[in-house]
């Protein structure tokens, strides 16, 4: 296929049955599991290609700012500090599962004609005094300034074009920005066949078509902030236009990611991302509730074997009676024991309480 050509290096269409994620795997990569879900590996794409929203090869790639050291130092961070963490939740297979990749994300120009109306508003201060009374010394005046908007109405037309409007290129772009934050567009430099030599590349799920139903708000956003600024105004309000949009111009541009996982209590797969730029971590640091209560039962059956050792030494104890000394407090210390099976579960209980957190 000619879009598959313009990738300047042999590959493959890619899908995940568990999760329907498509990607762009270099054939030497393959096979792959799935760093989405985790749940199987990535099964070549034979039927219906043509259907997908777009095959062809970015314009422009965000590199990875944050290196393989970095990102195991944040790994280690976020497997630190769990009571009774799963098995599987450690650094070495966090670090050895680790998967890069590109999220797509699109960027739009266009040139914009339109009609326009809004209200802007100005700040101005307005001083006022108030008396207030007060024990020692009586009634005083306090002058009090206080900031007001005086809004005036304004019309226009405005002739622009703006450059690198976001749109999502993923149904989830929401989702994982919010995950793993924002990123900066500032680096991004031209796609060559080396930025699949380290990490594969998420199709994108929405054509350009798809996405102007974002693009034209962030338009309309941009638009409304110019004609506050040439209004000399602090504020705009209820901005309405009329616009009529040409020369528009798509950029698919890819943003860096790594990916890994663990095994929960029940086996299944916990994703763990990392903003390949910042370093922000996602992922869900849970607790392991079955070495938890493993935990409990060690420390019940060593209350037991106490017990029964203090037993034996109180009915001992009627024969020496220095015995039965032993035997009570023995018994009173596998009674403190005992009690201490819940903290394990108890610990494990309230760590899992908390929300997912973002390092």
């Amino acid at each position: 296929m000619s879009e598959l050509a313009g990738w300047e290096t042999e590959v493959l269409i890619t899908v995940c049955p568990q999760c329907d994620w498509r990607y762009i795997v270099p054939v030497a990569k393959a096979p792959l599991r799935c760093p989405h879900c985790f749940a199987t590996n990535l099964e070549p794409v034979t039927e219906d290609v043509e259907k997908l929203p777009y095959l062809r090869p970015p314009e422009l790639v965000t590199p990875f700012t944050v290196n393989k050291t970095t990102a195991d130092h944040r790994i280690t961070e976020f497997a630190s500090g769990i009571p009774y963490a799963p098995r599987d939740l450690n650094p070495e297979m966090l670090r050895s599962r680790v998967q890069p990749l590109y999220l797509p994300m699109w960027l739009v120009d266009g040139d914009v004609a339109a009609t326009w109306e809004a209200e802007v508003g100005f700040d101005y201060n307005v001083v006022s005094h108030q008396e207030r009374y007060s024990d020692g010394s009586g009634w005083a005046t306090r002058e009090v300034e206080e900031t007001r908007i005086r809004w005036e109405p304004r019309v226009g037309q405005l002739e622009r074009g703006y450059d690198n409007v976001v749109a999502p290129a993923l149904e989830q772009h929401a989702a994982l920005e919010k995950a793993v934050g924002a990123y900066k567009l500032g680096d991004a430099a031209a796609y060559t066949a080396g930025t699949l030599e380290t990490a594969i590349v998420r199709l994108p799920d929405r054509a350009p078509e798809a996405a102007w139903t974002d693009a034209a708000p962030a338009f309309q956003a941009a638009a409304s902030e110019e004609c506050r600024q040439a209004a000399g105004a602090d504020h705009i309000r209820q901005f309405r236009w009329s616009p009529a949009y040409a020369g528009q111009n798509w950029t698919l541009l890819l943003l860096p990611l790594y990916a890994t996982y663990y095994l929960d209590d029940e086996g299944q797969p916990r994703p763990v991302l990392i903003n390949g730029q910042s370093g922000r971590v996602y992922g869900v640091r849970r607790a392991s509730m079955q070495r938890a209560q493993r935990t409990a039962l060690i420390i019940v059956a060593v209350a037991a074997i106490l017990f029964l050792l203090s037993l034996i030494a109180g009915v001992a104890g009627l024969a020496v009676p220095p015995l039965l000394v032993v035997g009570g407090i023995g018994g009173v210390v596998a009674l403190c024991i005992g009690l201490g099976a819940i903290i394990p579960i108890f610990r494990a209980w309230q760590f899992n309480r908390k929300p997912i957190e973002i390092l």
